[in-house]
């Protein structure tokens, strides 16, 4: 399995600001869709491998890693915020049921 495109993360502006946790994630999303499709292709990747239970932590730091080793830009332009990393795994849960289980997942304390 070949991996996705990488494209540069194209950050939240000040306009941003004063907005809930799950706007930003919002806002963030339809920035950078290809976020959430390299997410999904390492989700993938997981389950075919056998994994059945990951952090999604673990794979937005690899995907710094492999940003940073396999394209000739500077690493801190592709950064991800970790306040989004639980939206995503639920995004990825809603989005692909074979997910479940996948990521643990706790009750939201902001909105």
């Amino acid at each position: 399995m070949s991996y996705p495109p990488l494209r540069e993360v194209t950050q939240l502006g000040p306009e941003h600001r004063g907005l809930t946790i799950q706007q930003r994630f919002e806002a963030f999303r339809k920035l950078n869709p290809h976020v959430e499709q390299l997410l999904t292709h390492e989700a993938e990747r997981a389950l075919q491998q056998g994994w059945t239970r990951i952090g999604i932590d673990f794979f937005y730091h690899r995907l710094r890693w492999v940003y940073a080793t396999q394209t000739n830009h500077d690493p801190s332009d592709f950064r991800l915020n970790d306040h989004f990393t639980s939206r995503y795994a639920r995004l990825l849960i809603e989005q692909h049921p074979e997910f479940t289980g996948l990521f643990e997942t706790r009750r939201l304390r902001t909105p």
